[in-house]
């Protein structure tokens, strides 16, 4: 199936990078990000336009995940009960989302992927404020649409090194967050010296 989209992106170009994305933001098994690199290699070679390949590609994830939004939103208690086994998606985007809030919903995007979706229908579930959910994850999209879009169009036509180089690039960032992370927990935690100086 993968090998079958990718014949199809320079035929229907953004239309198809738009579906991609949206569907992918709805847990549908589409590698949208493969083809979001595929589309950049197709926009360096000039068969599409670079612009238009990243407007489409982040209006389709934006929409997909309003629509995930909404559809916690609206079906809230009957999405979480049907969604919500024991160690399942839903469930681990639910205590992230609880944890973090909008950082969760911008991480989710492009940093645990694979979660986004099921963040998307626990904060429209949960009550998430409508404007902190769209600010953190229109964010997060251009983190995503810009850094596949970006490497597709570097290394025009060679997706196996673009794979390589989004996988690193994730590892790097993840490892950066979690120093800062990692730091602004030792920074906001009182010292062991404070506390028995208290006592």
């Amino acid at each position: 199936m993968t090998e079958w989209l990718l014949a199809l992106v320079p035929q229907y170009g953004i239309w198809l990078l738009a579906l991609a994305t949206f569907a992918s933001c709805l847990a549908l098994p589409i590698p949208a990000s493969l083809l979001m690199l595929a589309g950049g290699g197709f926009a360096s070679a000039g068969d599409l336009s670079l612009a238009g390949t990243l407007a489409a590609s982040l209006a389709g994830a934006i929409a997909g995940d309003q629509a995930g939004y909404a559809a916690g939103r609206w079906g809230g208690t009957a999405i979480a009960h049907a969604m919500s086994a024991p160690g399942g998606g839903f469930a681990k985007a639910g205590a992230i989302l609880a944890k973090d809030g909008a950082a969760a919903v911008f991480l989710t995007r492009w940093l645990i992927s694979a979660l986004g979706p099921y963040v998307n229908l626990a904060a429209g579930a949960a009550g998430q404020p409508w404007s902190v959910f769209t600010l953190s994850a229109v964010l997060g999209e251009c983190v995503w649409v810009t850094l596949y879009v970006g490497l597709g169009w570097m290394f025009t036509g060679n997706l196996e090194t673009a794979s390589a180089m989004a996988v690193d690039i994730l590892g790097l960032l993840a490892a950066g967050a979690i120093a800062l992370a990692l730091g602004w927990w030792l920074f906001r935690r009182p010292s062991a010296t404070s506390v028995e100086h208290q006592t």
